[in-house]
């Protein structure tokens, strides 16, 4: 009993996360083997990798395993498929099973996978070209990939990488690799009558007299397919079972190598750095500006209604000094332009922000295993329909705070604009990856079963927060809007939208840059993403960023009496989208190096198609709260009634008294 009170008094330290690691979960029930036990090896898609001659990716499509170009040996009665996650659908997994047939503790040096293979001319062509892209080979071994061992230069930790080439290049020649030597690493349960599997690896190797009982070991001639004629190619393999050490429960460690983790570090602290140089920028614009101006009223306030006629020199040079934001007290709550197209955006920001929030958050707990393929896509994607009733009831909200009145639009545009617009240019570009043959196409039926979760939870949800938002009552401005807008003088030029845009996003990406590098590594190059400690702090820096900026834009728009603040507010933002954008094309320039004009356009298609999602995300309605919450403070209620006093007062004007009298 004293053992189990002390390991319950342990579980909330388990629970707490490294503030800059995410750790995992394991996330799948292990599965021990007895002695002599199939191991299941199941086969997923090629996918191309950096080549190691200029370190740059040649392409962004993904074949299927078994494309009948490449000529992979198949399981009798033919391959099935796997079961898959949405998630794991949506980013391309094509997982079957395969003729491999690995038995527990049982070594193999050289075994035949299925009869002699033909390649034609028009065969070796398509592989010799995915040989010079550097594609890789996926495998599934009892649910871990299997890969190879390679050094960080920096850290000299050793890691695996997921996949292994399909071939080389040796001296301008392409080279087929036809023979795999398997190399399983076990690890023995707590009864030792049985075994579970720890770590994959592959040394794949070119033979072409492969044929015989060794499969070719002795043979120093690699296998090379002939563009202008027939090839015969003998698919061997060999099996090599060894002990180790690793838990079951962490033999996910080597896949997830940090690379050059200090960067990470630095990244952080000068983001942390630009976070508190903004917040006290902010401060002390508050503090120092609107402390002066508190101050001056409440003196005036003190005054009787006979200063304020002129008597009092003070008093003068006090109205006389009135400028900037005081001056647009009656317009700076006034409905802004498009206030229904506003409303929407900022719901679908407001949903895209929880959705990603909490999404990170699961992650950071470790409640998103990278054994579970796909557990990232299908959670943001059931939360992003989960929080559709967010998106409605802020879209509805808002709306009816700047006073519109098309409620049914509002309720029906909110959860399809943008939705419709994100799905259309998705599916545009899955055309082209239809039409390249690409494995990497999303499945008609699965898009019909996203469309059918849209509709089924994300649409009614939406109409059901508008419906509570519309209920609800408008949010009432501190002062009165004046009939007549008043005229705004012309800006300068840091002021203006697009200037003013430039020089304010580039502090919210500043904070996610580095992340956003390591991220689009994880994405285009297959590898493994798991600093969501690091992504998580990121994230709240740059919402914090985000709203620091926003205010500080404001305020110096109201000084220069420009009350249009609503699309500013949500646009300086969303600037940062911008160069997101600009990053994932210099990305193109120094990483990428596409061979067709297919590649190039799905790229930018994709990276604008992202862009535009952060926009709305950065631009979210929280900072529009933000800068509306700094508006309210700066114009209470308490001086609603100054600056009416103040505006019916002149120099060497009497007012009536009994008049003032109305405001009190």
């Amino acid at each position: 009993m004293r053992l189990c009170r002390r390991s319950l008094s342990l579980i909330p330290l388990l629970l707490v996360p490294n503030p800059a690691l995410a750790f995992y979960l394991p996330g799948v029930a292990p599965t021990s083997y007895q002695q002599g036990s199939k191991v299941p090896v199941n086969v997923n898609h090629l996918t191309p990798s950096l080549s190691e001659e200029d370190n740059q990716l040649h392409s962004v499509f993904a074949f299927d395993y078994y494309n009948r170009a490449l000529h992979f040996c198949q399981p009798d009665g033919g391959p099935q498929a796997v079961s898959e996650s949405l998630g794991s659908i949506l980013f391309g997994d094509r997982i079957y099973t395969s003729p491999f047939e690995l038995n527990m503790m049982q070594n193999e040096t050289c075994k035949v996978l299925c009869g002699d293979q033909k390649f034609d001319s028009k065969d070796a062509d398509f592989t010799n070209q995915r040989i010079g892209q550097n594609f890789n080979i996926n495998w599934l071994i009892d649910g871990l990939p299997a890969g190879q061992l390679y050094q960080d230069p920096v850290t000299k930790t050793r890691f695996s990488s997921r996949g292994f080439p399909l071939g080389a290049i040796r001296d301008d020649q392409k080279l087929l690799h036809n023979h795999y030597d398997i190399i399983i690493n076990y690890h023995p349960t707590m009864d030792d009558d049985s075994y579970r599997v720890v770590g994959v690896t592959v040394a794949p190797a070119s033979r072409r007299d492969n044929a015989n009982e060794n499969c070719g070991v002795e043979s120093d001639t690699p296998l090379i397919l002939n563009e202008n004629g027939e090839t015969t190619v003998t698919w061997t393999y060999g099996i090599y079972w060894i002990p180790s050490n690793t838990a079951w429960a962490t033999r996910w460690d080597t896949y997830l190598h940090v690379f050059d983790p200090k960067i990470h570090w630095y990244s952080l602290i000068n983001s942390a750095v630009i976070v508190v140089f903004l917040a006290g920028m902010v401060a002390a614009t508050l503090m120092r500006a609107l402390k002066k101006d508190i101050a001056r009223y409440n003196r005036l306030d003190s005054f009787n209604l006979d200063d304020l006629s002129g008597t009092s020199a003070a008093v003068e040079d006090g109205i006389q000094e009135d400028s900037g934001w005081k001056l647009v007290h009656g317009d700076v709550f006034r409905t802004p332009r498009n206030p229904l197209l506003l409303s929407i955006f900022l719901g679908n920001g407001a949903q895209l922000f929880f959705m990603t929030g909490v999404t990170i958050a699961f992650a950071l707990l470790g409640f998103l295993s990278p054994s579970n393929r796909g557990s990232l896509g299908t959670v943001m994607i059931l939360l992003y329909t989960i929080f559709g009733f967010i998106g409605g009831y802020t879209s509805s909200r808002v709306y009816k705070s700047f006073g519109g009145e098309a409620w049914k639009q509002n309720i029906i545009l909110t959860p399809f604009i943008i939705p419709a617009l994100v799905f259309s240019i998705f599916f545009l570009l899955n055309l082209f990856l239809w039409g390249k043959g690409s494995s990497g196409a999303v499945p008609f039926t699965t898009m019909l079963v996203i469309v059918g979760i849209w509709f089924v939870i994300s649409v009614p949800l939406s109409f059901a927060g508008s419906w509570v938002g519309f209920k609800q009552p408008p949010i009432q401005p501190p002062v009165r809007t004046n009939q007549i807008p008043r005229q705004i003088p012309p800006s300068t030029t840091y002021l203006r939208p697009l200037p003013s845009m430039l020089l304010v996003g580039v502090l919210p990406f500043g904070a996610i840059f580095v992340e956003l590098y390591f991220i689009m590594n994880s994405i285009w190059f297959n590898r493994v993403y798991y600093m969501f400690g690091f992504l998580f702090l990121c994230y709240g820096i740059m919402i914090i960023t985000c709203a620091a900026v926003t205010i500080m834009l404001v305020y110096f728009l109201l000084c220069s009496e420009n009350y249009h603040w609503h699309w500013r507010a949500f646009g300086t933002a969303g600037a940062s989208a911008g160069y997101v954008f600009a990053n994932a094309l210099l990305y193109w320039i120094f990483k990428l190096r596409f061979s067709s004009f297919t590649s190039g356009v799905l790229y930018v298609g994709y990276s604008a198609l992202i862009s535009f999602l952060f926009f709305i995300l950065t631009g979210k309605s929280l900072n529009v709260l933000m800068v509306r919450m700094h508006d309210k403070l700066i114009y209470p209620s308490r001086f609603n009634r100054l600056f009416f006093e103040l505006g019916f007062c002149a120099k060497n004007i009497w007012v009536d008294q009994n008049r003032l009298g109305f405001f009190d």
